[in-house]
């Protein structure tokens, strides 16, 4: 089989660790055409490397002629010459050893000479192999927007055309946003369904860039095709909608005919395919604002977790942090949800996570403030997975009890908050509870005195409680205050998480729903911390290390 791959590597006289500020980011896309068939009974299988290296692109079953879809993002010099190099390989096994595959040939270009080819377009033999013709490699380059929205999207199919002779088709979609020289660039494959007509494909959350380079009205062409094992994909039909038409989401004018050129010029009473329209589309919150996608102000996330007992025992199925098998728990699903956004914009990845509310062994304390990994001199998780892993192993190690107390966890943060006040770094604490406050005036107290600092508060509930108070601490409608002082500025977003879960039980929708409102507030709030401190963009501070002192639990 050649299932090939690409290796890009960068080589000669460009240095990215001690290089000028880029003019501008650019997206590169690589295919190549009438490749080395080095496979006995199959085709290549063809992958690209990035030597630098700046990376690898996924492996291709089964094709001469591959449209790789995974892209590299470099920094474009202007007055600096980048040395390109792309080896491609044709995969025989998972060994990440290129020693292992069969090369397949080898080409080299600048940087510049990509971008300033027809329509940023080059078009170059690969070498690398005496006496064989090894193909084309053709790399695109298009300068990135600084659009760093993402879109969560789910599509499904009706009365596709049947392909398979023995069964019905195994449908994919590939999808392609438009050039200005009239191509097209591929940017998304979805999975395989197999064997239907009415498919409905896994939803998948996309950079809008990578869809239409923040134009939402760039036309984006999507095909469909029945899947065959040796790579010889039948085509269905196609259609071409903007993510302008795509945002109008589900509804009975947005479907789109699946139409075949060639069926449709050979038969007079030819329709369609079939159908395909958006199932799900929503518009995912990403923090965009000048300042964080310069990368000039480092997000530090905090993660507090409710451990009280009115959580119900996390052995019982009818408990909140029950942890199923099957599916996610309620905080489990608010942490994922918040907790991945947000991780992009913290460079190290490594966030604190704490609980309150619990009794901690071996001595039964009762502490508002302890590390879920166990750790109170280094509170640190590595990434998201890594705080829910301290979260379902803290709920077999402590005991639930209460009470409902903010103000500690509160006061954590704002510790380091005030430790940074030059827009450099800016604090985000997410508190996933499930009742009723215990601590208001303190927690409004703690608000007050945060609410000059940079930092943020989100608190998700979660259960079926009633939560007035939380309410009032969100202060959309009354500025929350404490001893006659009114918070500076709102700093504090409250939504329950019930009203975010789809009543079809697809926990996905349901994640992205919460992830979109619950952040919605945060770059104003940023915003408006730089705005009356009278902060401007600066250089990029180097990742925030926090200052050497223990965790002090709180009791």
């Amino acid at each position: 089989m050649n299932n090939s791959f690409l290796n890009m590597a960068s080589i000669g006289d460009f240095d990215p660790l001690n290089a000028t500020i880029p003019a501008t980011k650019v997206e590169i896309t690589v295919s190549c055409r009438n490749l080395l068939d080095r496979d006995t009974f199959s085709k290549s299988d063809p992958s690209k490397f990035s030597c630098l290296t700046f990376g690898r692109t996924e492996v291709i079953d089964n094709t001469l002629n591959p449209d790789f879809v995974r892209k590299f993002i470099l920094d474009y010099f202007f007055e600096e010459r980048q040395n390109l190099r792309f080896d491609l390989y044709d995969v025989d096994s998972k060994s990440a050893n290129l020693s292992k595959h069969d090369f397949l040939g080898q080409a080299s270009c600048t940087l510049g000479e990509v971008v300033g080819s027809l329509g940023s377009r080059m078009e170059k033999p690969l070498g690398g192999i005496p006496g064989k013709k090894c193909g084309t490699i053709i790399v695109k380059a298009e300068e990135l927007s600084n659009c760093r929205e993402s879109v969560m999207m789910q599509f499904c199919g009706n009365k596709l055309d049947k392909k398979d002779f023995f069964g019905k088709s195994d449908p994919f979609l590939v999808f392609y946003r438009s050039n200005e020289d009239g191509t097209f660039t591929i940017c998304h494959k979805t999975e395989v369904v197999k064997n239907t007509l009415n498919p409905v494909w896994q939803a998948f959350k996309i950079p809008v860039r990578a869809l239409c380079n923040g134009d939402y009205d760039r036309t984006i062409k999507i095909e469909v095709y029945d899947w065959d094992r040796d790579g010889s994909h039948d085509f269905i039909g196609e259609f071409s909608t903007s993510y302008r038409e795509l945002s109008r989401g589900q509804s009975q004018f947005n479907v789109y005919e699946v139409v075949n050129p060639k069926k449709k010029g050979k038969k007079k009473k030819y329709l369609n395919s079939g159908t395909v329209s958006p199932s799900i589309l929503i518009h995912a919150y990403t923090l965009c604002s000048e300042l964080c996608f310069r990368g000039q102000t480092q997000i530090n996330f905090t993660v507090a977790i409710d451990f009280t007992a009115s959580n119900g025992n996390p052995a019982q199925p009818t408990s909140l942090h029950y942890m199923s098998p099957y599916q996610l728990n309620a905080y489990a699903m608010a942490l994922k949800a918040v907790g991945e956004i947000i991780q992009d914009y913290d460079s190290d990845k490594m966030f604190p996570a704490l609980g309150f509310g619990a009794k901690l062994p071996p001595d039964g304390r009762v502490s508002h403030e302890f590390a879920l990994n166990g750790n109170p001199q280094n509170p640190y998780c590595a990434g998201i997975e890594g705080v829910m892993e301290a979260y379902y192993q803290s709920l077999k190690s402590v005991h639930l009890y209460g009470p409902t107390n903010f103000s500690p966890v509160i006061n954590h943060v704002a510790r380091y908050a005030a430790s940074v006040k030059d827009g450099s770094q800016y604090f985000v604490l997410l508190i996933i509870t499930d009742g009723v406050i215990s601590d208001m005036a303190q927690t409004k107290e703690s608000i007050v005195n945060a609410s000059c600092l940079p930092m943020s508060i989100i608190i998700v509930g979660v259960g079926p409680a009633e939560f007035d108070a939380m309410v009032e601490l969100d202060g959309d409608e009354v500025r929350i205050s404490s001893r006659g002082r009114y918070a500076e500025r709102d700093i504090v977003q409250f939504v329950p998480f019930r009203d975010y879960i789809d009543r079809t039980g697809n926990h996905i929708l349901s994640m992205a729903r919460l992830a979109k409102d619950v952040l919605a507030e945060i770059p104003d709030q940023f915003l408006s911390y730089m705005r009356t401190r009278g902060i401007k963009p600066s250089p990029a501070p180097p990742p925030y290390t926090p200052p050497g002192q223990p965790l002090q639990t709180q009791i």
